[in-house]
């Protein structure tokens, strides 16, 4: 039980930074969802930050999993990132999509190998 109530604690302090993300006036002419992008990237380096710390330390398994599972699961937009990649398509904007996709996958996977690597 108290395992669900660190995740719910770190999941709202997730979703707090990501709604002050979301709170930036940045938008590009093209409708590429640019912060979306950045939360999943960001999102992909502090989870590899942490899985990283994680096997080179000893850390309390509570941490990790406000960490990992909450703060991360909170801050994180994959379903977001779907969910505007259905729109960019529906709207015809698959030179948009495309792209968002590739760098989106891409760029979370080099984040997280980046993260690992800065620790290791």
């Amino acid at each position: 039980m108290l395992e669900c109530l660190i995740v719910g604690a770190g999941g709202a302090v997730g979703a707090i930074l990501r709604h002050l993300v979301g709170m930036v006036p940045l938008t590009p002419e093209n409708g590429f969802p640019v912060k979306t992008f950045l939360i999943n990237v960001i999102g992909s380096f502090i989870i590899g930050l942490v899985a990283a710390l994680t096997a080179k330390y000893t850390l309390n398994p509570r941490l990790v999993l406000f960490l990992k599972v909450g703060i991360c699961g909170g801050f994180t937009t994959f379903s977001s990132f779907a969910l505007e990649t259905d729109q960019l398509l529906a709207k015809g904007a698959a030179t948009t999509a495309a792209p968002y996709v590739l760098l989106s996958i891409i760029c979370g996977i080099l984040a997280v190998f980046a993260a690992q690597k800065l620790v290791t």
